[in-house]
C-alpha cells in the first residue's frame, strides 16, 4: 500500500485546484482495491425468433422480449452464433448496417469503431467502452439470451481497469491528455499492466471528445468527458494538470513547469498540436480573433458569438474553418476564407471540395476563395478589437469576430533544445511500426506529433504524419501493447476520419504519395456520393456522404488487400458486393 504522504513532495500537499492553471493535481496511489458489482441475470426471450440460422457472415438485430428498447445483435462468425449488443458505444450507430468480417470484426458504420464479434472487445478506435455479449439458447422453439437487464439496455461494457493482485515498479508516464492520452491509459490497465500510470496534461481538465469542439462549439468539458474523475481513480491513474518543461532522457525523467520531477521505465510523448495564427497586422493586437483548440477557445467563440446575428469571418478553409462554419451558420452571418480553389482542395481535391462548398453555400455560408488575408483591421466602435479582414486585392469583409482554422504545428516545443533528441523539420518525431521514437529507449510518440511507417494501400512503408483523432487513438492501443508484450507484432490499421460537412463526411486512408485520378460514383450535386482516390489503378483513399457502410468496408478491404482497382470502379463495381476475407495483407 502507498502512502500519500511519502510520495507527495511537501509543497504540493496543500492547495486548491483552479482548473484553468497548471497546477498539479495530488496522484491517487492508494486506489488498488478490486470491488464487484452484483448483476442479476436472467434468460430473456427473443422476439419472433424461433431458431439461430443465420448465414456465415450474416447479422441480425433483434428485440428483447421484456426490456424496453432492449436489443441484442446476432452474428454469425465461422459458423457460429453470438450475441452482442446492437450498437456502437461511440455514438450508438446501429451495427447491423456495420460490416462483419471474415476474421470476424465488427465494424461501425459511421467512424470506423471496431469489436470482436464474439468477445465484444475494442479491436480499433474510436469507441473506448467494449460491446456486452450474451449466451444464447434454444429452447421448445424459441431463442433465449442471458444477461443483464441494464447491460442490455445500454448495450455497453466498460473496461476493468483494476489493478488486482500485486503491484509493479514500472512506471508509464503520458505527456499529454488527449485522444492518444486517453487510448494509452485505458488499454494499458485493460490489457494487465499493473505499475504506475501517470498523466501530464495541460489543458485544465480530464480527456475530452475534441471533435465536438469545431462540429458542435461545445463549451462544456463535462458534456464531453470521455471518463469521470472516478474512473480515473478506479484505474489507480494519475492525472497531473501542468506543463512539461522538459525531459532527462538519460535519467528518465519527466520535468515540468511548476517544478514537478516525475520517473518513468517507459515515456510516452502524446502532447498533440498547437493552432497556428497568422503573422500579419493586426492578429496578435486586436481582440475577438480566435485559435479553436480547446475548451476555452469554444468558451470564448460563444461568448463572442452571444445569441446570434454576428458577422463572423473563417480564415481557413480545411476540416476546422469548414467545421465551424457549418455548426454557426444557422444564426450568423457567415464567410470563409480559404487559398485554395475549393474548400479542402489539398486533401480531397477541388472537384469534391466544391460539393461541400456548394453544400454550405445553401445554408447561407459565403466563399472567398483563391484569397489571400493583408490584415485584420480595427473595428470603428472598438479600437481593441477585430472589425474587418482586409484581402490582398483590397476586399474588406466586416467581421464582429475572427476564427482561425489555419491549421496546427507538432506541439513539440519542450524538446526544442534537447541534444538527445532529433526533431524532423515540421517539429515531429521519426517513430517505428510499434510507435518507438527513433534513437532513444523505452520512449514512444503518438498522434499528432509521430510520423510512423504507413504500409496502407499507397503507403509502402513511408512516413506520414496524421492528424486524425482515430490515428492518435489506435497509436495509444497499440503502444499499450508493446508495453505490456514487447514481442507482439505491430496491428496495422487504416487510418479513418470524419466532418461534419452540411451531410456526414467519412474518409479511410492516406494519400502520402499524392494520387492521380478520381473515380466519382453516385450524385454529387445531392453531395451524396462515393469517392476514389487513385494513384494508378490503386485505391489510396476512399471519401463518402450519404452511402454508409462504404467506408467502413473499404477501410477493411484495404487492411487486406482486396480493394478492386481503379478500372474496376469505373466499370461500375460496387464496393458492398465484395466480401471482406479473413486473411490481412497489410
Amino acid at each position: 500500500m502507498y502512502s500519500l504522504k511519502s510520495v507527495v513532495p511537501r509543497t504540493l500537499r496543500h492547495f486548491t485546484i483552479n482548473r484553468q492553471a497548471s497546477v498539479p493535481r495530488i496522484p491517487n496511489l492508494t486506489n488498488h482495491f478490486t470491488t464487484t458489482r452484483i448483476t442479476m441475470e436472467h434468460q430473456y426471450k427473443l422476439k419472433d425468433l424461433s431458431n439461430l440460422d443465420l448465414k456465415p457472415g450474416e447479422k441480425k438485430e433483434v428485440e428483447v422480449e421484456g426490456i424496453e428498447g432492449g436489443k441484442v445483435l446476432l452474428c454469425n462468425v465461422g459458423g457460429k452464433v453470438t450475441a452482442l449488443g446492437h450498437k456502437c458505444t461511440h455514438y450508438g450507430a446501429p451495427l447491423v448496417k456495420g460490416v462483419l468480417t471474415g476474421d470476424g470484426r465488427l465494424t461501425c458504420p459511421w467512424h470506423g469503431a471496431c469489436f470482436n464479434a464474439t468477445s465484444g472487445d475494442i479491436e480499433n478506435a474510436p469507441a473506448l467502452d467494449a460491446l456486452p455479449s450474451f449466451e444464447l439458447s434454444e429452447k421448445n422453439g424459441s431463442v433465449f439470451v442471458t444477461g443483464d437487464k441494464e447491460t442490455i439496455k445500454s448495450s455497453r461494457r466498460k473496461p476493468n481497469i483494476r489493478i488486482t493482485g500485486g503491484v509493479s515498479s514500472e512506471k508509464v508516464v503520458i505527456v499529454g491528455g488527449g485522444s492518444g492520452a486517453i487510448g494509452t491509459v485505458e488499454a494499458l490497465r485493460e490489457t494487465g499492466f499493473k505499475g504506475s500510470v501517470t498523466m501530464i496534461s495541460n489543458e485544465g481538465y480530464l480527456p475530452i471528445d475534441r471533435t465536438k469542439l469545431s462540429k458542435a462549439l461545445i463549451d462544456d468539458e463535462s458534456k464531453i468527458a470521455w471518463r469521470d474523475e472516478a474512473w480515473f481513480k478506479d484505474g489507480s491513474i494519475d492525472v497531473l494538470y501542468d506543463t512539461v518543461s522538459g525531459i532527462d532522457f538519460e535519467g528518465k525523467n519527466v520535468l515540468t513547469k511548476t517544478g514537478g520531477s516525475y520517473p518513468y521505465t517507459k515515456l510516452v510523448l502524446a502532447s498533440g498540436g498547437n493552432p497556428r495564427s497568422l503573422p500579419l497586422p493586426g492578429f496578435k493586437e486586436l481582440g475577438n480573433i480566435f485559435l479553436l483548440r480547446n475548451v476555452y477557445n469554444v468558451k470564448n467563440i460563444v461568448k463572442a458569438i452571444g445569441e446570434k446575428n454576428k458577422k463572423i469571418v473563417i480564415i481557413g478553409s480545411s476540416f476546422i474553418g469548414m467545421e465551424v462554419a457549418n455548426a454557426t451558420a444557422k444564426d450568423n452571418d457567415v464567410t470563409v476564407v480559404g487559398m485554395e480553389s475549393a474548400p479542402l482542395e489539398r486533401v480531397m481535391g477541388a472537384e469534391v471540395g466544391k460539393i461541400f462548398q456548394k453544400a454550405l453555400e445553401g445554408n447561407g455560408v459565403k466563399f472567398y476563395m483563391n484569397a489571400g488575408v493583408e490584415k485584420a483591421v480595427q473595428s470603428t466602435s472598438d479600437s481593441t478589437k477585430v472589425g474587418g479582414i482586409q484581402l490582398k486585392d483590397g476586399t474588406t469583409l466586416d467581421a464582429d469576430l475572427v476564427i482561425l482554422g489555419t491549421g496546427i504545428s507538432p506541439a513539440t516545443e519542450y524538446l526544442k533544445d534537447n541534444k538527445s533528441i532529433e526533431l524532423r523539420k515540421d517539429g515531429s518525431l521519426t517513430t517505428d511500426e510499434h510507435f518507438l521514437v527513433s534513437g532513444l529507449k523505452d520512449v514512444y510518440a503518438i498522434g499528432d506529433i509521430a510520423a510512423y511507417p504507413y504500409h496502407g494501400p499507397g503507403g509502402e512503408g513511408g512516413l506520414t504524419r496524421i492528424e486524425h483523432w482515430n490515428v492518435a487513438q489506435n497509436a495509444g492501443r497499440g503502444v499499450a501493447t508493446h508495453i505490456n508484450k514487447p514481442t507482439a507484432k505491430p496491428k496495422p490499421f487504416i487510418p479513418i476520419f470524419w466532418s461534419a460537412l452540411g451531410s456526414q463526411l467519412r474518409y479511410c486512408g492516406n494519400t502520402i504519395n499524392g494520387w492521380d485520378d478520381l473515380v466519382l460514383q453516385g450524385e454529387p450535386d445531392e453531395a451524396k456520393f462515393v469517392a476514389y482516390y487513385c494513384k494508378g489503378e490503386t485505391v489510396v483513399a476512399v471519401a463518402t456522404m450519404q452511402f454508409d457502410p462504404i467506408m467502413t468496408q473499404a477501410s477493411e478491404l484495404m487492411r487486406r488487400g482486396n480493394m478492386p482497382s481503379k478500372s474496376e470502379l469505373k466499370k461500375g463495381l460496387k464496393l458492398e458486393s465484395i466480401n471482406v476475407p479473413a486473411e490481412v495483407k497489410m
